[in-house]
């Protein structure tokens, strides 16, 4: 994951972007490993960890039926989490993580280890489905190594 981290940091400073994280699951994962890394003060606007529902609304412009009619663990709900941070921080890349890292709250439909990954830039706004494996601690993990790549691959491809 750390040469994922340095590729994207030298990817957005070559390109002049910046970019900013909305989370939820990860509780700031995301944000923390961004930064782990050298340089990433040059590209790196900040995060919005938005655990709570009422912060993705009332930080995030999450509209409420969204929440009530998807869930926060939603396709829907991660495009309007990574559109918000996008739009409030003033970042070129809005990249938001949403799911049930566990051990509990999953349902058949949306079981443990369920995240939503999504992406806001100047090519659009788009959200994909992961299905993760292992304890809460690997669930978050994977999606913080999952968000990198989706960036790397949407935004630098």
């Amino acid at each position: 994951m750390k040469n994922n981290i340095n590729q994207l940091i030298s990817l957005l400073k070559e390109n002049h972007m910046t970019i900013a994280a909305a989370e939820s699951c990860t509780g700031g994962l995301l944000s923390a490993a961004i930064t782990s890394a050298a340089g990433a003060s040059a590209v790196f606007e900040g995060s919005i960890i938005s655990y709570a529902n009422r912060i993705k609304e009332n930080m995030l412009g999450v509209a409420s039926t969204i929440l009530t009619t998807h869930g926060a663990v939603s396709e829907p709900c991660a495009k309007a989490m990574a559109e918000g941070v996008r739009q409030k921080i003033g970042a070129d890349i809005g990249v938001s993580i949403t799911g049930i890292a566990g051990p509990g709250g999953g349902t058949p439909q949306k079981p443990v280890g369920t995240v939503y990954i999504g992406l806001s830039f100047a090519g659009g706004t788009l959200a994909k489905r992961f299905q993760f494996d292992g304890s809460r601690e690997d669930v978050r993990r994977q999606s913080v190594a999952q968000a990198i790549e989706e960036v790397l691959a949407a935004c630098f491809a």
